[in-house]
């Protein structure tokens, strides 16, 4: 039977996980542990952490996310709409019943997309570093910064735009998939790389249309603001779709390179019972 969460391994509790999803910690297969450790080793396990739980968590909140900036969206053109009629029709009153709803909902659909932001940000950087010292168990030798990095590379003042990508590089290196007859595989890091591209773009594009909207003050300036916010939160939405696709990619990719459980050098590892059922 298979695992009831990862549904890849063969479950060996009775509830019905796997060794990795349950936590449990039989001796490793030669050759999963290399001797050397990389960066950061001190404190690293010498068995893999399954990020399948967390890696559900951050997807569903990603649409919390996604969902957020629509809303946005919506009520960001409605409050452009309101003032682009004022620009043309100075009898429009955009402070009646209609902009104030219009200006209420708009408000709100910032403050829930900061509550989803944090939210996410928070689990994801949980997902990340544990993906990180996962990598430090898989292939110690191809890491360039330490698993400490994985959580303060991202509050480090403008070294945040490359200390994560160069966190995230190593892990992906080191959760290559195996072949089938345990040698690597070389997979593309466009995954990775989509995904950082559109992060940095959507943080950018949220810095610079923020400071445009706080200085807005003519109608013509609120309604070219208002729809580069909407563009930023666009830009969002798919830094969100590209970060789904990243997170479930080294998720992936680290379920099945502790199911075979092999170092570039090392010998291959005992079969697993059941694995192929």
């Amino acid at each position: 039977m298979l695992c009831t969460r990862c549904r890849i391994r063969t479950a060996v509790t009775d509830d019905g996980l796997c060794t990795f999803c349950s936590g449990t910690r039989p001796p490793l297969p030669d050759g999963l542990m290399a001797p050397v450790p990389g960066p950061g080793g001190w404190g690293v396990g010498t068995w893999p952490r399954s990020p399948v739980g967390l890696a559900r968590a951050v997807t569903a909140l990603l649409g919390v996310v996604i969902a957020a900036d629509l809303f946005a969206i919506v009520t960001g053109l409605r409050v452009r709409a309101l003032w682009d009629r004022l620009a043309t029709d100075e009898a429009v009153d955009v402070f009646g019943p209609d902009g104030a709803s219009a200006e209420r909902l708009y408000l709100l659909s910032g403050n829930v997309q900061n509550l989803a932001n944090l939210v996410t940000a928070v689990v994801f950087i949980i997902w990340f570093h544990r993906t990180r010292r996962n990598a430090e168990v898989f292939d110690p030798s191809v890491q360039r910064m330490g698993p400490g990095w994985a959580v303060g590379g991202w509050f480090v003042p403008v070294a945040n735009f490359w200390f994560p990508y160069r966190v995230a590089s190593g892990v992906w290196e080191a959760s290559a998939q195996t072949r089938p007859d345990g040698g690597w595989r070389t997979l593309p890091r466009t995954p990775l790389n989509l995904w950082w591209g559109a992060w940095i773009a959507a943080v950018l594009a949220a810095r610079v249309t923020g400071r445009l909207w706080e200085r807005a003050e003519e109608p013509a300036e609120i309604v070219r603001a208002a729809g580069l916010v909407a563009a930023s939160d666009a830009v969002d939405i798919v830094a969100a779709v590209l970060a789904v696709l990243y997170v479930r990619a080294v998720t992936g990719m680290q379920v099945e390179r502790a199911l075979h459980g092999r170092a570039p050098d090392g010998p291959a590892p005992a079969p697993v019972p059941g694995a192929h059922r």
